[in-house]
């Protein structure tokens, strides 16, 4: 497969493109005045503790408060100080924080799932967290499989850091009320217990607010890097389980516990699919990393008031190199000079044989009308998406489910075919490209495809399989099931941020959202029902109606005869007057 990232950037927004065989598959934008915060930790304040839902909302300084659920909360401020003096006492088990947690980056569940000690836990039981830490769109498919033997132990050779580093800021796992903490996933801790309102909390945003919910929010912070994940409130170390060598899987755990010996350094670790293969002076350069940043919020976290921010993601562009660059792409393509460098700098550390692959576009013409995303865009704002073979389907966005519809539109099939074989094409085409609208426009939830009838067996199931296919290119976690003999089918996929029709749109003010308005005729009549409630108070005055000139053309026209209704009630001629600043549905009557 043919891949490509075309980058847009400028002064206030970056749009970045994923091409797959020359198709639009993925899109991410990224504005300057509102920049997503999935990632970013927060210093916090608890504004509100609900015992009935075993949940809390927390003062981010946000536009709307974080919610936090009650198996996502960890710690406080004042427990980091605790922890940090509490150096040297036996930690909290692994198995007692672990099951909540989940891992940004590449696979999210799946790379913690197989490498957590292999026990009674659930790795698969998230505890209603539900939100990676990145873009769902950037988590690698989740691999079931996994080595479940117990490894032995490596015995690392001497590791010597590329960089210096100064003495770790120690990191200890949660030791407060261990007890509870290990009660909790049975529900004996409540809410009420672990937070009060006023109280300090340090959380990380596990997704985007969407419409008027506020941010979902962790106190599982989570830090990736290009080939490893920190996390300070766990003391494990595991290793993706895509990473199927033994001797390798050993080798790059030696050289994280031998820097976790030598610096004090405590924090929980995730050796990443991406660290597979890499060179000892990468994965020291991912640990020198986090000793940095953790150092900077710490020190954030002792000096600053809540409700701050401590963390924030990298910028769009090295959030997406971080978690997709692969061998698979052949070109990224970048229209700003000042992007350009920063890429080919990130690329010379991460993967410095694909550094040819980046070029800089210097033509005059937009960089994303050249490569036809502009058009895609465009497409993807619409309801309505046409198949090649002139078949369509239909999208519509609702706050419940997503519902999208199939039809065969303008495509009749061969003269000599079956309709069934005409249908089937139409389905086969459709599914795919159902799959690439549900990338492009990041639709999430419970989305329901309502595919063109069939009759035999064979031919569903044939449709069914195009669509689990496909649905496997795609990062977000996504789940198919036929519930119908003819064509419906559920698929439920993750989403994190917003929609590209969200994010690039506001709602109608004419319509409000709904996609209709009141009928000219209706508007009419509901001016007639008005005018009768208030002939009484006229006293005899002429009338003044004020209307939309859409509406003052019916009445005028084919409408005439509420017209006649209207001067009839108020016994005497009505005034009409067009004013193009009236709503469609509003209008004004005065007396004259």
């Amino acid at each position: 497969m043919n891949k490509e990232m075309i980058v847009s950037s400028n002064d206030h927004e970056t749009m970045v493109a994923i091409l797959e065989d020359d198709q639009v598959v993925e899109l991410f934008i990224e504005r300057e005045r509102n920049r997503g915060v999935v990632g970013n930790i927060y210093k916090g304040r608890v504004s509100k503790v609900l015992p009935g839902m075993q949940s809390s909302f927390v003062d981010l300084g946000l536009e709307r408060d974080g919610f936090l659920y009650v198996t996502d909360v960890v710690s406080t401020t004042d427990q980091f100080d605790q922890l940090e003096a509490s150096d040297g006492e036996a930690p909290v088990a692994a198995d007692v924080v672990q099951p909540s947690v989940e891992v940004p980056g590449d696979a999210a569940a799946a790379e913690l799932a197989g490498e957590l000690p292999h026990d009674d836990h659930d790795p698969d039981h998230h505890h209603g967290h539900d939100g990676a830490l990145l873009d769902a769109a950037l988590i690698e498919e989740p691999d079931d499989e996994g080595d479940h033997a117990p490894e032995p132990e490596p015995v690392p050779e001497p590791v010597r850091a590329a960089v210096p580093v100064a003495a770790a800021v120690p990191v200890t796992p949660v030791k407060t009320r261990p007890e509870k903490l290990a009660d909790r996933p049975s529900g004996e801790l409540t809410i009420d217990q672990l937070l009060k309102e006023g109280q300090e909390v340090v959380v990380q945003v596990v997704k985007e607010p969407l419409g008027t919910k506020g941010a979902r929010i962790t106190c599982h912070a989570s830090i990736p890097g290009r080939f490893l994940v920190f996390m300070p409130t766990v003391d494990h170390v595991g290793v993706s389980r895509k990473i199927e060598s033994r001797d390798e899987r050993a080798r790059l755990r030696g050289i994280v516990k031998q820097f976790r010996e030598q610096h004090n350094f405590t924090g929980g670790v995730i050796i990443r699919t991406a660290a597979s293969g890499r060179p000892e002076g990468d994965i020291l350069g991912d640990l020198n990393d986090f000793h940095q940043i953790w150092q900077e919020i710490r020190h954030k976290l002792d000096s600053a008031k809540a409700p701050v921010a401590v963390y924030r993601e990298q910028s769009l562009v090295a959030k997406l190199l971080r978690d997709l660059l692969t061998e698979e792409y052949q070109t990224i393509r970048i229209d700003s000079l000042a992007e350009y460098r920063k890429v080919q700098q990130l690329v010379e550390r991460m993967m410095p044989a694909l550094l040819p692959r980046v070029k800089l576009y210097t033509k005059d013409y937009p960089i994303f009308e050249e490569y036809g995303v502009r058009n895609e865009i465009d497409k993807a704002l619409r309801s309505k998406v046409w198949l090649k073979s002139g078949g369509y389907i239909v999208i519509n966005q609702t706050e419940a489910l997503v519902a999208i519809d199939v039809n065969t539109g303008r495509y009749v099939g061969k003269k000599t075919g079956r309709l069934e074989d005409t249908i089937v094409k139409t389905n086969l085409e459709a599914a795919r490209e159902i799959v690439r609208q549900l990338r492009l426009r990041d639709l999430g939830g419970i989305i329901v495809l309502d595919f063109i009838d069939m009759e035999e067996r064979k031919n569903r199931q044939k449709v069914f399989q195009d669509l689990e296919t496909a649905l496997r290119r795609d990062r977000s976690p996504s789940k198919a099931i036929q519930v119908s003999e003819f064509g419906l089918i559920i698929v439920t996929r993750k989403r994190v941020k917003q929609s590209l029709e969200r994010l690039l749109t506001d709602p109608c003010p004419y319509c409000s959202g709904t996609g209709t308005v009141k009928s000219t005729a209706t508007i009419c009549f509901d001016i007639l029902s008005e005018l009768r409630k208030v002939t009484s108070e006229l006293n005899g005055h002429g009338v003044l109606l004020r209307v939309n000139p859409e509406i003052a053309r019916s009445l005028q026209g084919e409408e005439q005869s509420v017209l006649r209704d209207l001067e009839r009630t108020v016994g005497r001629r009505i005034h009409i007057k067009a004013d193009a600043t009236l709503h469609h549905e509003q209008f004004d009557v005065m007396a004259v």
